[in-house]
């Protein structure tokens, strides 16, 4: 993952690790997830029996509010169903991540005229 920030351009000075990004999710008002599955996945905290059970995630389902960008509701790499994507506090919006982005983007723009 570093890897790809670099290739972006991502400074690591602002690059959080998990732990203390997941301190900040319960003051969250809204987060926005783009294609992720398994590390936002609450089964590796919340199901014992599931096979991603104490993998380390990024818990936004803390947050006030979670948007997920995804193409599909397809299941991940670990190929584990994301409680997180039905929870009351999570809205969904299925689609091209860039376009989507991209439109929410223009949308806030036209907001914050």
């Amino acid at each position: 993952l570093n890897v790809l920030l670099a290739e972006a351009g991502v400074p690591y000075d602002v690059v959080l690790e998990m732990d203390e990004i997941n301190e900040d999710f319960p003051e969250t008002d809204a987060v926005l997830v783009v294609g992720a599955n398994d590390t936002v996945n609450s089964a590796a905290v919340d199901d014992p029996n599931s096979i991603i059970a104490g993998m380390p995630v990024m818990h936004v389902w803390e947050s006030e509010n979670v948007i997920v960008l995804k193409r599909t509701l397809g299941t991940g790499y670990a190929d584990v169903d994301n409680p997180v994507f039905y929870k009351e506090n999570t809205g969904m919006l299925l689609g091209d991540a860039k376009s989507s982005c991209d439109a929410l983007n223009a949308k806030i723009g036209e907001l914050l005229k």
